[in-house]
């Protein structure tokens, strides 16, 4: 697929916060300012606050996708993939292979995400379906993205939505993350992929933890600044 890598531009990590890594990539996306093709989805929940400065920026409706990453039962930390709004399930089979699991422990772990999953949407959406993206240009927002599981199986909810194109843009990208993310999106759009990264968290100087009730609160102020998608 077609994308445009962006150079790198780590001089500006770490990024004060949320909001001030969402202006700056919003300044990567002028392209698709005010336009009535585009729609911002924020993974939640983190990414959601990133999204809400690109929305604004954009002039363009914001929403959200819950996904959830299945983590290792042995370590929350280590992905094994990811499940994502409108039953995606993608798994890393080289890490489930390490680690022996079988169907059933895998199961287990989606099922308790699966439940979460389903309670944040009941949260965030409040009764209100998300908006709609078929055959629309999807900008697709995270905080950061690491090993690249969650972002995947993002694209996949959104594919099965026929989101006509997908831009996948972060403040942050894993190098080692790119090439995946590259294949299954339209675009890829960053403002720094640096080398060596431990953790999301080191790229920014505030990254306190983004809660429900915050998710909620972006969402209904993004509905003042810019009309709902047709």
């Amino acid at each position: 697929m077609l994308f445009r890598e962006e150079d790198e531009n780590e001089a500006v990590l770490p990024f004060e916060n949320r909001a001030d890594a969402g202006r700056i990539l919003a300044t990567k996306l002028t392209t698709y300012s005010c336009r009535d093709d585009v729609v911002v989805v924020g993974v939640a929940r983190g990414g959601v606050s990133v999204a809400f400065e690109v929305a604004r920026a954009l002039h363009a409706p914001l929403d959200v996708l819950v996904v959830r990453k299945l983590g290792s039962p042995f370590n929350k930390e280590l992905g094994l993939g990811a499940v994502a709004a409108g039953g995606v399930r993608a798994l890393d089979s080289s890490i489930v292979r390490e680690l022996s699991l079988t169907d059933k422990d895998i199961q287990a772990i989606i099922n308790t995400e699966l439940r979460e999953l389903h309670r944040r949407e009941r949260v965030y959406r409040s009764d209100h379906p998300p908006l709609p993206v078929a055959g629309k240009t999807v900008i697709l927002v995270d905080d950061g993205i690491a090993t690249g599981n969650s972002i995947l199986a993002a694209i996949q909810a959104l594919r099965l939505q026929r989101a006509a194109r997908i831009v996948v843009a972060t403040p942050m990208l894993a190098a080692s993350s790119g090439v995946a993310i590259r294949m299954e999106a339209d675009e890829l759009v960053c403002v720094a992929e640096p080398e060596a990264l431990m953790a999301i968290s080191q790229c920014y100087e505030d990254f306190n933890e983004v809660s429900d009730a915050d998710v909620c609160t972006l969402l209904l102020e993004a509905d003042k600044f810019v009309p709902l998608a047709a």
